[in-house]
């Protein structure tokens, strides 16, 4: 049972700081950076795509036009000739490539206003993209300013003050009965010392003897 309450435990730190890490600020930043440089290069890759279709629909029309000249140059010169079916042909002729040229022109115009709409939206992006960059940098030093200031506070809420001085005090409290034992100590070592004051030789018990009988001998 405790193997398995260990092995919990330890998936649940390793989920937490795998919240912790998805939450982390700089980290989210760093991945819209990334979505926005991959919706970037979609837009870029689109619009170059863009720019071919509308360069081949260029040349296209290019083309038309200048078959639409050459028949009503063909047309011009078969009239010039006398020759009806030729200058027929070449108008009928003339007159499918001016149609083809009017729908191509019409199509061109809706493939610029495309790649007009391609443009302005990748300016878009690139714009955003720079704000976030900008945005990224003010946010990640106002991130790591906080960090500071977290640890700071977190440090500042863990001094154990009121244990600290209890400490000193028992400290002192050790030092004082390591000093009062070595005092007691010290009256083992010489038990004699305190009461050598309290002896009485034989020269100063003579000495008050004879101090007492002056005394008396003054008062007779």
């Amino acid at each position: 049972m405790g193997i398995f309450k260990r092995v919990k435990t330890m998936a649940k730190a390793d989920l937490n700081g795998w919240l912790d890490k998805c939450e982390d600020p700089i980290a989210m930043l760093n991945e819209y950076s990334r979505e926005m440089e991959l919706e970037m290069g979609k837009a870029q890759r689109a619009l170059s795509r863009q720019y071919f279709v509308e360069n081949k629909q260029a040349a296209l029309i290019q083309a038309t036009k200048a078959l639409v000249e050459k028949r009503t140059r063909q047309a011009k010169l078969a009239i010039g000739q006398g020759e009806e079916s030729i200058a027929k042909l070449a108008v009928q002729e003339k007159l499918t490539h001016d149609k083809q040229l009017d729908m191509y022109e019409q199509q061109y115009e809706a493939i610029q206003a495309q790649t007009r709409s391609l443009t302005e939206k990748l300016t878009e992006l690139q714009q955003t993209y720079h704000e976030l960059q900008h945005k990224k940098i003010l946010l990640a030093s106002r991130a790591n300013v906080a960090q500071s200031m977290k640890q700071m506070q977190k440090a500042a809420t863990s001094f154990q003050t009121d244990t600290i001085l209890h400490g000193v005090t028992r400290a002192e409290d050790q030092i004082l009965l390591m000093e009062a034992e070595v005092q007691a100590g010290q009256q083992f070592v010489n038990p004699l010392v305190k009461y050598e004051s309290a002896y009485v030789n034989e020269e100063e018990l003579t000495s008050e003897l004879e101090r007492l009988k002056k005394e008396k001998e003054l008062l007779v």
